[in-house]
């Protein structure tokens, strides 16, 4: 059942470097990296499961929300090519400043 269960999980992984790797815009090759992501979380839980490991329940909700704040923060950069950037345009910044 273990073998199964990861197996089919590096499989979808697999799929995931596929479509990154031929993902016709950024997005695509985005959302396939935090796909990858998502599938490692739900690898690093079962094997905590299945083990009988349930810290390493925690390590795949720390492991969560890093990719989760990656993700966020590629998407930011490539639509502003600026991660400092707070989504105002640049006159609503100046008026507010001044």
């Amino acid at each position: 059942m273990y073998i199964a269960a990861v197996v089919a999980i590096l499989i979808a992984i697999a799929l995931g470097l596929v479509r990154a790797s031929l993902g016709p815009t950024i997005y695509d090759r985005i959302l396939a990296v935090n796909k990858i992501g998502t599938l490692t979380v739900l690898l690093i839980a079962v094997h905590g499961f299945l083990a009988g490991r349930p810290e390493f329940l925690d390590i795949a909700l720390v492991y969560a929300l890093i990719n989760f704040i990656g993700t966020i923060a590629v998407l930011k950069y490539f639509s502003f090519k600026d991660l400092g950037h707070d989504g105002r345009d640049s006159n609503e910044a100046h008026k507010e400043d001044a």
